[in-house]
């Protein structure tokens, strides 16, 4: 025992003078400075946020990315390596709310949103000394001194620059659409955000009856999983091109897809009449509920080709404020739009059973009220994927919302295409879990109704008319009130700021919202340089990257959004060779994450290992991958 922990010590003392050495000979600079004017190998440093603390799982990130500029170094290649770090968003915004002692968008509108912003600043930094120290442990050579700040002016200006850009190319639009919604952030969400968060859960899936208008005892057999959105239903919907039988079953009568017969009844049925789909279209039912009042027609048969026959009954309960599918088929048959849901998540006050209850939790004393009023047929436990809020681990709901989308399926093909031009390590990430994923491209949900984050740069005028402004100096030029000598770029302090519509003489004011965070992490390439305004030689040396490294999470983040604004703007892919790596788990073989709290120390991991012992015996197991890494192109 004391020999290990000799052992132990003499890594750690040994580190310890090797970084002292380091620092005091200025070693990282030297080596920078023996190169200039040699050919540039490019490396872009993904950014961490500063407030939450490091775990093990980045001592394996830092060391990968810093063997290649490293091994590059020493072949004769000027590798610059910016640090740099993510200050906006949620992971933010949620600190500050713990530190306050409140919770969600309501009570931080009534702290107030500039002392809000100012200790969001400050939060950003809580942790910076753990990073530098772990990074300096591991032997992680980049310029942290100098690093790029997401929260800073120049930063957020380039960051305009291109948002306008791709406004300009007609690529921005706000739409009024069922996207995945946090209600205890009060905001969308992107499809690369909840991409993040899905969890397999076991929830009560149930068969009600709907009961066919002028009959004694005809229904409809309806199958949902989300009994919350039932108070909202306006329509049923069937496939017209499948066959639906009528059953008779202990007396009663109920329609059903006829494949699907068996799976719900099991036995003691029999089958009266076979007809297509779409000879029930516009037979109507009675409401379940009696919240919902409307002029519009509704609660009739509907039908359209995205229902299937695998599993329920081929009924699909439709409620239009609640689905993607459910929004379309609402507008083709122009229904009446019911969302009995505020922005928290609860129950209005006209869902009189159920007013101020949380839907989810809501899900039993539904099920319970179908049962009571004869309306339910029989539950099942079911067990699926579900979206959870990647930051505060909220369900999600499907939710109508005016969110701003940039229309990423208009350059699919520029996506695919840019993609075969990268060298994936692993090769079938390439087209595997990233190739997937952007042939499944969606637009991608812009806007985020919150507070720390960049505005997004969008001015709207009564008329309709709108602007998007993509530099300071031009909010300076068309600015009105509230234009001041140094401008800050966020929030309250922008949303100040008018300018007249050229349009109708009116007054434009800015949208409300704040940018996807993932945008700005994407945006880095260029923005860290306060491209186009400044440094655009060395921006252009620079890019695209070639090399970059992060855990295989970032397929559907970083990877995609810098892939992403890069094909938007370049149309080229931002990065030539990257290493995917895997997850450093817990005990229990979870991913560890700064919102769960399952993360270990790396300074443990490190007094045993030492800072670079691990990686070097790692690359030794695996010299194939070292071969292609090391061989690869660049």
């Amino acid at each position: 025992m004391y020999k290990k922990v000799s052992t132990a010590l003499n890594f750690v003392d040994r580190e310890k003078e090797v970084l002292e050495f380091w620092d005091k000979n200025s070693i990282f600079q030297k080596s920078m400075d023996l190169r200039e004017g040699s050919p540039v190998f490019s490396f872009y440093d993904g950014p961490p946020t500063a407030n939450g603390m490091p775990h093990i799982g980045h001592v394996l990130t830092r060391a990968v990315k810093d063997i290649i500029p490293r091994y590059k170094t020493m072949k004769g290649y000027q590798v610059p390596r910016k640090a740099g770090w993510d200050t906006h968003g949620l992971p933010v915004e949620l600190e500050v709310e713990k530190q306050l002692g409140i919770n969600g968008k309501p009570e931080i509108e009534k702290y107030g949103i500039e002392p809000f912003i100012k200790k969001c600043k400050e939060s950003v930094w809580k942790y910076e000394n753990e990073w530098k120290n772990m990074s300096k442990r591991v032997g992680y050579w980049a310029d942290m001194e100098n690093p790029y700040v997401t929260y800073h002016n120049p930063y957020i200006e380039s960051v305009w620059w291109a948002i306008k850009s791709i406004f300009d190319k007609g690529l921005i639009y706000k739409g009024h659409k069922v996207v995945p919604y946090c209600p205890r952030c009060g905001t969308a969400l992107s499809t690369h955000e909840v991409a993040q968060g899905y969890k397999d859960v076991k929830e009560k899936s149930i068969f009600v009856r709907f009961k066919v208008v002028g009959t004694e005892n005809d229904y409809f057999m309806a199958w949902t999983t989300t009994p919350w959105t039932l108070p909202s239903n306006v329509g049923l919907t069937v496939n017209a091109h499948e066959d639906y039988a009528k059953v008779e079953y202990k007396g009663d009568y109920y329609y059903v897809a006829k494949a699907l017969a068996e799976s719900v009844f099991k036995s003691g049925y029999t089958i009266l009449e076979t007809r297509k789909g779409a000879e029930l279209e516009g037979m109507s039912y009675e409401p379940l509920f009696d919240y919902v009042k409307t002029d519009k027609k509704g609660f009739y048969i509907l039908c359209d080709d995205y229902v299937t026959l695998t599993d329920g009954s081929g009924i699909v309960h439709t409620a239009p404020a609640f689905g993607e599918d459910d929004a379309r088929v609402g507008r083709k048959y122009d229904l009446p739009f019911v969302q009995l849901v505020d922005e928290q998540g609860l129950f209005v006050d006209a869902v009189t059973d159920f007013a101020g209850m949380f839907v989810k939790d809501a899900d039993a004393h539904i099920i319970k009220k179908l049962k009571e009023n004869g309306k339910l047929f029989s539950t099942l436990d079911y067990e699926h994927s579900y979206p959870f809020c990647w930051r505060c681990d909220t369900p999600l709901l499907y939710y109508a919302r005016s969110t701003w989308f940039i229309k990423m399926t208009e350059i699919k093909d520029r996506l695919l295409a840019n993609n075969d031009t990268v060298n994936w390590i692993p090769e079938n990430v390439k087209h595997g879990r990233f190739g997937k994923w952007l042939e499944n491209v969606l637009d991608w949900g812009l806007s985020r109704e919150r507070f720390w984050g960049t505005p997004l740069p969008i001015w709207e005028c009564e008329c309709g008319h709108l602007h998007a402004i993509g530099s300071i100096e031009e909010l300076r030029a068309l600015g009105r009130d509230g234009v001041s000598k140094d401008i800050e770029l966020h929030k309250p302090y922008i949303d100040k700021i008018t300018i007249d519509c050229p349009q109708c003489g009116g007054k434009m004011t800015r949208v409300a919202e704040v940018i996807d965070c993932w945008f700005d992490s994407g945006a880095m390439p260029f923005a860290q340089w306060h491209y186009p305004f400044e440094r655009k030689d060395i921006f252009e040396q620079n890019f695209p990257a070639n090399f970059i490294s992060e855990a295989v999470d970032q397929t559907r983040g970083w990877f995609y959004t810098l892939h992403a604004i890069s094909c938007l703007l370049f149309d080229k892919a931002a990065f030539e060779n990257v290493i995917v790596l895997g997850h450093v788990q817990d005990k229990d073989g979870q991913k560890m994450s700064k919102h769960k709290g399952n993360v270990v120390d790396p300074n443990e991991f490190l007094d045993k290992q030492g800072g670079r012992r691990k990686m070097v015996f790692l690359f030794k197991r695996r010299p194939m991958a070292s071969k292609q890494i090391f061989g690869g192109r660049g």
